[in-house]
């Protein structure tokens, strides 16, 4: 009864706009002071614990390469490249969108920093076009979640490190489940804009024009190339990577592209650091908050109830995918991933599922659900961006995420998909 009151709790501190880290730590805190259960000084403790660790410290520098992109103008070269690869295709400019953000995805990690960039470029030409602003803003939204799932992934290291998984064999495997979720989208995006009637680019496709563009766009593409490979194919550890792909990032943009200067240099820097510090504050306040949940039994009752279903795979996959959808609507995604992701992943171990799989899966269900109202946190930049009410973004946003959740159905019953590649790779036997 104590650990449903904290939470309900929680979320009702999240959802009256709280900060997510302040609210993790604040609960255990005032728990302590109350009943006097342990002493104050578990909280640091806690804390430092949770946040000690090496692969970690890849988060700053994928921040960074990010950062580094766009001001280096990188970014808008990606939005080239794939309105070249679309041709005139019809609704063109959605299924620009959701390729750039495949594009960025394998160079930032983060689903919030893919909404804003991406969003901040297309949303207003897509209003321009006539694509109505809640539309924009939906599928913005919605294929920022490819930014979390497609390597680099700063909360599949994040989850990587608390679960005890292999973060190569994670990187290895949300290849396949992201390419599916893009391609996914492209196809909901076609129904739509052939239902509405949504403009198409009068450019013709062809290989010439993409040769141009996808030659300007190389170094651009080798940072996901050195970043993933290296990890992948075992050259160097996450940490390694983020630092390299950072360096390489910065020197397009100094000695290439010739775009970045010393002001916007230290902002993407400055950037970086700040957006850094708030993942690890989160992190860190969810130490304390784990502990308090374990103490309670709340851990314990939440693996008995899900494996009481485990007799029928089916139905434990649908009341896992449930569960994750309902957490995701009033929880962050990165304190669900942070407190609940290693419960589920033990949870689906003890189910019968490989390590690799569950991680996956935990990922993917949660990073959708930062989109999903009303707290998702893609959601609420997307509809900012666009200018639009956010009823009218979630109301647009329904078809995807119900394909989305289907999807995430089927990556739990049909393993091949997030195994193929880690297993090709050698990380699983």
């Amino acid at each position: 009864m104590e650990s449903i009151l904290l939470l309900i709790v929680l979320v009702m501190l999240i959802m009256l706009g709280a900060p997510v880290g302040f609210t993790l730590i604040l609960i255990p805190v005032v728990y302590i002071l109350i009943t006097d259960a342990a002493p104050m000084i578990l909280i640091p403790s806690q804390m430092f614990s949770a946040i000690d660790s090496v692969p970690l410290t890849a988060i700053p520098f994928f921040m960074l390469t990010g950062e580094l992109m766009t001001s280096a103008t990188i970014t808008d070269r990606l939005v080239e490249l794939s309105q070249r690869l679309i041709g005139r295709m019809r609704g063109s400019m959605a299924q620009a969108n959701v390729l750039v953000s495949m594009f960025f995805a394998g160079m930032n990690g983060s689903v919030v920093a893919d909404t804003a960039t991406v969003g901040s470029l297309l949303v207003p030409a897509m209003k321009r076009s006539g694509y109505p602003p809640a539309f924009a803003a939906a599928i913005t939204a919605v294929s920022s979640t490819i930014g979390g799932i497609i390597p680099p992934s700063i909360m599949m290291i994040v989850l990587a490190n608390a679960a005890g998984v292999s973060v190569g064999a994670l990187f290895a495997g949300g290849i396949v489940p992201g390419i599916m979720i893009g391609a996914l989208l492209m196809v909901i995006n076609h129904i739509i804009a052939k239902r509405h009637n949504f403009e198409r680019s009068e450019e013709p496709f062809s290989l010439k024009a993409i040769a141009i563009v996808g030659y300007k766009s190389s170094f651009a593409l080798l940072i996901p190339a050195v970043l993933v490979g290296s990890v992948v194919f075992g050259i160097a550890g996450v940490v390694e990577a983020g630092a390299l792909t950072a360096t390489i990032a910065l020197f397009v943009g100094l000695f290439v592209y010739r775009t970045i200067n010393w002001d916007n240099c230290k902002s993407a820097f400055v950037r970086a650091f700040r957006n850094s510090a708030m993942v690890f504050i989160i992190i860190a306040a969810a130490g304390p908050f784990s502990w308090l949940l374990t103490s309670l039994g709340a851990i314990n009752d939440l693996e008995q109830w899900l494996l009481s279903y485990t007799y029928s795979p089916l139905l434990f996959a649908l009341v896992l995918v449930l569960f994750i959808f309902l957490l995701g609507m009033v929880m962050d995604s990165a304190a669900n991933i942070i407190v609940v992701g290693p419960v589920l992943v033990d949870v689906m171990v003890k189910a019968g599922y490989a390590d690799v799989q569950a991680a996956l899966v935990v990922v993917v269900g949660f990073l959708i659900g930062s989109v999903t109202p009303p707290v998702g946190v893609a959601f609420f930049t997307a509809g900012a961006i666009a200018n639009v009410r956010l009823e009218k973004v979630a109301v647009a946003m329904l078809p995807y995420l119900a394909a989305l959740f289907v999807l995430l159905f089927v990556l739990i019953v049909v393993p091949g998909f997030t195994m193929f590649l880690p297993q090709a790779f050698g990380f699983v036997k």
